[in-house]
């Protein structure tokens, strides 16, 4: 029996069906929109870089910059070991999660995709501000929860936003620039860290932080002009002459075709009144209450937690910090993280082109494997040859980032844009919102797990931390071969048909709750 699959035969035709092509009016509104990954992405890479800073050390947290000046007493794994720390990097992400369970979902539903990201950017210059004039421990963390604010909206309309607006056979490759625009976002905040440690004066880290608020103008501003999508003008009620008007201007095809597409996202939305006639409550509650929701739910919970315990943001927050425990200075380590960054968005690039051709389990698979293997080396190299005391020769340094590279290349162009991608394409537009809410609280989740104890674990595990991550990676490996099926090219109001389709999840969902879309 073949698994994983779920459309034989018709994947092409439905992805065809709307017809039109890439307007220069949609590239532009999704190229805008994907700044909210930037804002994601600087931040990334400004924490690690910041946190391994001599001077913001020295300011914010003297008893980890005392313990790592004590070289003969300190073991390599332990130098960074800090909780207060380490709440300097998760504290954004506890922001963020309370944003997206309690506010943000609600905002993206009931006044749209636009807004949502506006008050995101919002928050985020806030944020840049308060984070780049702290006097005060308490102060830099201040500025990290209001980030956290912003990136709770952002990050809970933007995959969204792209995936709504971008063409059917296009939209693997245009909501991976969201992913894109994150590498991008951590290239210019590790270039920054790189130049900032050298400021004699040791106010580099302010530069640093108070930089983020680059990337969230830039959102913030492009998003009052951005339109809002199709799909939530029908949900929120707009004329239906307004939003055919839209998508002939997004789309560029025939009358036909954005009938076909119109129709589609009418009747998903009729699927909104059934439910509310019927007192099944809102988005949230439908997809915790109805057996037909059940495989999004899934993937919204698993795959955003799959993806933060790959260890791919202990390395992204904490690279600097790793290389410098490992024997590199403190330039040397900024430096190497600037190449990472450089490999990571370049393999990123590489995804946006491949994923409306190869498919989202191909990529999902073979960067799995890429991983699995980087991840488990690293753990060996380190085992071997990095004891509690002194560092790497050379050889093994050059190794170990090479090791690295190959792991963030993986990462780069597999789980890192896919697991935005499906997330945001397999929600059925009445519970759509509430379901992005899922996912980003569940990244979230994880990540705050990730961010608050790495560098203990780090300290206690040693090198068998990494062979800890790289056991995930194969258990979520096979969870994609058996239990994901593949939805490139395939309408987003259509989607929901695959799980009907599926070996497996069709008994999940059963007869009674497939709509009639689904059946066979």
């Amino acid at each position: 029996m073949a698994v994983g699959f779920a459309v034989a035969g018709g994947e092409e035709d439905a992805g065809r069906r709307y017809g039109g092509g890439v307007t220069a009016f949609v590239a532009l509104s999704c190229v805008t929109a994907a700044m909210g990954g930037a804002i994601f992405g600087y931040d990334i890479g400004t924490a690690g870089g910041v946190s391994s800073m001599d001077p913001f050390l020295r300011d914010f947290f003297p008893g980890v910059y005392r313990r790592m000046k004590q070289q003969a007493h300190v073991s390599n794994y332990c130098k960074f070991d800090s909780q207060l720390l380490t709440l300097f990097t998760s504290s954004l992400y506890v922001s963020g999660l309370l944003t997206a369970l309690l506010l943000a979902s609600w905002v993206t539903a009931r006044r749209g995709r636009r807004p949502s990201m506006i008050l995101g950017g919002a928050a985020y210059l806030a944020g840049a501000a308060v984070s780049g004039g702290a006097v005060s421990a308490p102060m830099a963390i201040l500025g990290r929860a209001l980030l956290g604010v912003g990136l709770g909206f952002a990050n809970q309309a933007v995959p969204l936003y792209l995936s709504e607006m971008a063409p059917a056979r296009y939209r693997g490759m245009f909501s991976n620039g969201f992913q894109f625009s994150l590498c991008l976002g951590a290239l210019l905040a590790t270039v920054v860290n790189y130049g900032a440690e050298k400021i004699a004066a040791g106010w580099g880290w302010r530069l640093s932080l108070g930089l983020a608020a680059f990337p969230a103008a830039l959102l913030t501003a492009g998003a009052v002009f951005l339109p809002e999508t199709p799909s939530s003008l029908v949900q929120r009620g707009r004329d239906h002459g307004e939003v055919r008007a839209l998508l002939r201007k997004i789309r560029g095809g025939t009358d036909a075709a954005v009938d076909a597409e119109l129709d589609d996202i009418v009747a998903a939305n009729a699927a909104v009144a059934r439910a509310q006639q019927q007192g099944q409550g809102g988005g949230l509650r439908l997809i915790l209450t109805r057996r037909r929701y059940r495989p999004q739910l899934a993937m919204a919970v698993l795959i955003p937690s799959f993806t933060q315990l790959t260890g791919i943001n202990a390395i992204g927050f904490y690279a600097p910090v790793l290389l410098r425990s490992v024997g590199m200075g403190e330039s040397a380590s900024l430096l190497s993280t600037i190449a990472l960054v450089v490999i990571s968005s370049a393999a990123t690039l590489a995804s946006m082109l491949a994923a409306d051709r190869f498919g989202r389990r191909t990529l999902l698979l073979a960067g799995g494997a890429q991983m699995l293997a980087a991840e488990v080396l690293v753990g060996a190299v380190m085992a071997a040859k990095l004891g509690d005391e002194g560092g790497l020769s050379k050889g093994y340094a050059l190794a170990l980032l090479v090791l690295i590279a190959v792991y963030s290349a993986g990462f780069g162009w597999s789980w890192g844009p896919l697991s935005w991608l499906v997330p945001s394409e397999i929600f059925p537009l009445e519970v759509r919102s509430a379901g992005q809410s899922v996912t980003v609280a569940s990244g979230f989740v994880f990540t705050i797990l990730v961010a608050q104890y790495f560098l203990a674990m780090l300290c206690r595990m040693k090198a068998w931390l990494f062979f800890f991550f790289a056991g995930w990676i194969a258990a979520m490996t096979v969870f994609v071969y058996f239990f994901l099926p593949e939805t490139k090219g395939l309408p987003i109001e259509q989607i929901d048909k695959v799980w009907a389709e599926h070996w497996f999840w069709k008994r999940v969902i059963g007869e009674d709750e497939a709509q009639p879309s689904e059946k066979l």
